[in-house]
């Protein structure tokens, strides 16, 4: 900024003119992409919170936890493996034409899962259409995140406010989601959320699909040139092997929790004692968008890790489900943060012709995490009680920690 003379006015348009200053926080998120484009994407990417715990609810009560089990295994296997096929599809053809068929054939794979529990049709015929409703997910969450990176531009201080408002975005939906689909399954009937998430998908799916910011296809990488945009890196394996290791944190703490409520006879309040994680969550998330700081986010994202590990320790000492509720609420703290360094990070690491495809990646990796320690925690549990399933989740952030002390010599992008 150049500096007047005393007492001269700068007049406007010149060089002495001041410049309207950028807006930052929560303003540059709307300046970039209106007030319309967070709500549809809030409400089209709910389903996600909503399907999971739908699907155990209307099972469970049909047919018992073991099929309820499996055939929400088969809706996270869905959604991983078709998580990074979306977003590939999404970055070659655009937004638009992907996300409009992802919603409907989604949409009609959930209403038909709906009919074939009702209608009592075999394990293995729910399971399947399970799958298939987790290959159409539409994937608005990372395809967001992707459409912020297009919209900021060179604007890194626009983007990372974009980044932290959308990633906060997802731990409020799903604070939302599984409250919000318990609530119905008790005062209007078990299917009601898996067909809320139908709904749901087709029209605010639809909206997000076809708000003007939707990008098109990538310019000047087609079918054949595209082969040359490497998508991996050391940097990109990192951020998805932290995913993984995140989402299996997340996985033993809630299968801990679970097996907790139900030692002591209160199987129903596992789910608000683990609301308690997303609401502290969520309140980190607004803060660090309406005061981002100035930490770079290599710095940001080994911090987060490094706090949240230690702060995992603390469910070594719960014995009742008060403490269980504290704990992970001091866990949540540091969880919105290190998510959005993780998908800041994927921003600068990714291909910006892949940018999409990278987003879903890195999702797919906290879904796989999840299934993995799923898999893991819950014969523990069983057999060793809920602080075997604890130790699962400490085991898993504390890896995370090492990778993050392994990877100061690991670029991130244009990260110094």
């Amino acid at each position: 900024m150049t500096r007047s003379t005393p007492g001269a006015e700068p007049v406007p348009g010149s060089a002495g003119a001041l410049a309207p200053p950028r807006p930052t926080g929560f303003r540059a998120v709307f300046a970039l992409g209106g007030t319309a484009l967070p709500v549809y994407a809030f409400l089209a990417r709910l389903p996600a919170a909503l399907c999971p715990i739908g699907t155990l609810l209307l099972i469970n009560q049909r047919d018992g936890i073991g099929e309820a089990g499996a055939v929400a295994a088969s809706l996270w296997l869905g959604q991983a493996l078709g998580g990074p096929v979306i977003g590939r599809l999404a970055d070659r053809r655009g937004h638009r034409p992907v996300l409009l068929a992802a919603c409907v054939a989604n949409a009609a794979v959930l209403a038909a899962l709906v009919a074939a529990v009702l209608g009592g049709l075999p394990l293995a015929a729910r399971m399947g259409l399970a799958v298939a409703a987790g290959l159409t997910v539409p994937q608005v969450g990372p395809l967001a995140r992707a459409r912020w990176a297009r919209l900021a531009g060179r604007d890194k201080a626009a983007l990372g406010s974009a980044l932290s408002f959308d990633t906060t975005l997802d731990e409020v939906g799903f604070m939302v989601g599984p409250a919000l689909a318990g609530i119905l399954a008790v005062t209007v009937h078990p299917a009601s959320a898996l067909v809320l998430a139908a709904v749901l998908i087709l029209v605010f799916g639809t909206l997000f699909a076809v708000h003007p910011t939707a990008p098109g296809p990538v310019e000047g990488v087609g079918a054949g040139a595209r082969g040359d945009v490497r998508l991996w890196s050391p940097g990109l394996a990192l951020l998805f092997a932290m995913a993984v290791l995140q989402g299996a944190a997340w996985s033993g703490a809630n299968t801990g929790v679970n097996a907790l409520a139900e030692s002591v006879g209160q199987p129903g309040a596992a789910g608000l004692v683990w609301a308690s994680m997303a609401v502290t969550s969520s309140i980190a998330g607004f803060a660090t968008v309406a005061r981002p700081g100035s930490a770079d986010l290599v710095v940001r994202l080994r911090w987060t890790i490094w706090v949240q590990a230690a702060l995992t320790l603390s469910l070594w000492g719960v014995s009742e489900l008060w403490g269980a509720a504290a704990a992970v609420a001091v866990v949540g703290l540091a969880v919105a943060p290190h998510l959005i360094a993780l998908f800041g990070l994927v921003e600068r690491t990714g291909p910006a012709e892949r940018m999409g495809e990278a987003m879903t990646v890195l999702g797919s990796g906290l879904i796989v995490g999840q299934a993995l320690a799923a898999a893991v925690s819950g014969p523990l549990a069983a057999r060793y009680g809920y602080q075997a399933a604890f130790t699962v989740s400490c085991v898993a952030a504390s890896c995370s920690a090492g990778l993050a002390v392994a990877s100061f010599k690991v670029r991130f992008g244009d990260s110094p």
